[in-house]
């Protein structure tokens, strides 16, 4: 009995070890609200090569790891913030829509902030326990360049910023230094879109491939497929550089765009309005 129990012992340390120095996360896309009707290609694209439409949700992203990481890229946007119009339809708080996988918001370990605009950020006081991750020179841009006199304040709400600036004098934002970085074991960050100064996306190693979270670096398929910037970015040409990069990251259909509810409908369905991304 006593070498039985040695060797489960054993066993569980060492399965304890792989799944550090390997780090796997199960994906899940999690729609918390939806916009009313359908958005148009004249809306989803500057300068749209052809027609076509969607319906629009709000989404974020969970991550399930093995190496006891419960992680979430974005955080949603609350009833509380400017930008709420009553319009939106089965809207749910960020943190009361996880409770569909059974997560509290006290489990959250980890939030990485894609880029800072108002339903992406809105949720991030909902989640006590998270270390929030974003990159610098959207910190430093949010913070400081954005309010002088020639910034650029669209999609921004200033309350969420004072939320963001006070997680960080408590020790709680960890400032990411740029492209292809691993900021934790089996995710790396990638930059370039300019959908904000220096907005981010992430690469996610799952046990059988790579997905790749796009967020509004990739606002719908539609982007992703004719290669169609959007219209609210620093740069356009950089925005279809991306589009172009991130298919040579992952394979194409395992890329997930910010608000296209066709995610919904490509992925396997585990709860409504939640699907795991594989």
């Amino acid at each position: 009995m006593n070498k039985l129990f040695a060797f489960v012992v054993t066993c569980f340390f060492l399965s304890c070890s792989y799944a550090q120095n390997n780090p796997v996360y199960e994906v899940y896309a999690i729609t918390f609200a939806r916009a009313p009707g359908y958005v148009h290609e004249r809306d989803m694209a500057l300068n749209p090569p052809v027609k076509d439409s969607t319906k629009v949700v709000f989404m974020t992203w969970l991550l399930k790891g093995n190496n006891g990481k419960t992680i979430l890229v974005d955080a949603g946007f609350q009833r509380s913030g400017k930008f709420f119009a009553p319009g939106f339809m089965d809207y749910t708080r960020p943190d009361s829509s996880l409770m569909l996988l059974g997560v509290k918001p006290e489990d959250i370990t980890d939030i990485i902030i894609t880029h800072p605009h108002w339903d992406h950020v809105g949720g991030i006081d909902l989640f006590p326990n998270a270390r929030i991750w974003m990159q610098r020179e959207d910190y430093r841009y949010l913070v400081v360049d954005m309010w002088q006199k020639d910034g650029k304040r669209m999609g921004i709400d200033s309350s969420d910023v004072l939320k963001i600036v006070d997680l960080n004098t408590r020790g709680r934002v960890q400032l990411v230094n740029g492209d292809d970085v691993e900021i934790m074991p089996g995710i790396r960050a990638y930059i370039g879109s300019k959908h904000t100064y220096e907005s981010q996306y992430v690469v996610v190693n799952t046990a059988t491939d790579k997905v790749l979270v796009a967020s509004d670096n990739s606002w719908f398929y539609y982007n992703l497929d004719h290669l169609a910037s959007i219209a609210l970015t620093f740069d356009e040409n950089a925005y279809v550089r991306n589009l172009q990069r991130m298919k040579t990251l992952v394979k194409p259909g395992l890329i997930i765009p910010g608000h296209d509810a066709q995610v919904l409908e490509r992925f396997t369905k585990v709860k409504e309005g939640v699907v795991r991304i594989r």
